[in-house]
């Protein structure tokens, strides 16, 4: 499908960036995720890279060779596939997808690609809520743990009212949950889950 498309004619200019994304090789692209095989348990995955007809991921269970998977990634929402490749450490997964959405995912695989060298804002696909308990300890890689208030949260983030600025980049643990901080703002940061929280426990009632 993608060297039948890579084929046809040209497209218009503002659409020429992601048909050249169809053209080359996957996009290297590290997304938060989760899962689900033919026995319809849910697991926690990472991508490695990823091209609208397939995405290498990284992950603890394996499936077999042409297994059916469905996958929910952060900034791509859900997609279908079959199990193409096996690797150490997770498996490559063949893409099952419209002309249309691959589009829409070559589009977003092409602004994810040039976020960090335009300089542009990390896009929120999912939705946020904010949890009936705001009130919740950071603790830091040196041990240390200051208090912080949670302004609103997503399954693969949160966003955090401290007055602590610790380095981008950098774990961090809000409560019991592992993560990164990935942005600041005005009275807080962001910090990005090492893991998503699974759909089932995420409500206003959850605890981190």
């Amino acid at each position: 499908m993608i060297e039948a498309i890579a084929r046809s004619a040209p497209r218009p200019h503002r659409e020429g960036r992601a048909s050249d994304l169809r053209r080359h090789q996957r996009v290297k692209v590290s997304m938060l995720g989760r899962y689900m095989l033919s026995d319809r348990r849910e697991y926690p995955c990472q991508t490695v890279d990823m091209s609208p007809g397939g995405v290498r991921l990284t992950c603890a269970v394996l499936g077999e060779l042409e297994e059916r998977v469905v996958l929910y990634l952060e900034q791509i929402g859900r997609i279908e596939g079959t199990i193409a490749r096996l690797l150490p450490g997770g498996f490559a997964v063949r893409l099952i997808a419209t002309p249309r959405k691959r589009d829409k995912i070559a589009s977003q695989l092409t602004w994810l690609a040039n976020r960090d060298s335009l300089g542009l804002p990390e896009g929120r696909t999912h939705e946020r809520l904010t949890p009936h308990v705001t009130a919740i300890v950071l603790r830091l890689e040196s041990g240390r743990e200051v208090a912080a208030r949670i302004i609103d949260i997503s399954m693969s983030g949160v966003a955090l009212s401290t007055a602590t600025t610790p380095p981008l980049g950098v774990s961090v643990m809000v409560g019991r949950t592992p993560g990164r901080v990935v942005r600041y703002f005005e009275g807080g940061i962001g910090v990005q889950f090492m893991l998503p929280i699974s759909p089932d426990l995420f409500h206003e009632g959850l605890t981190l």
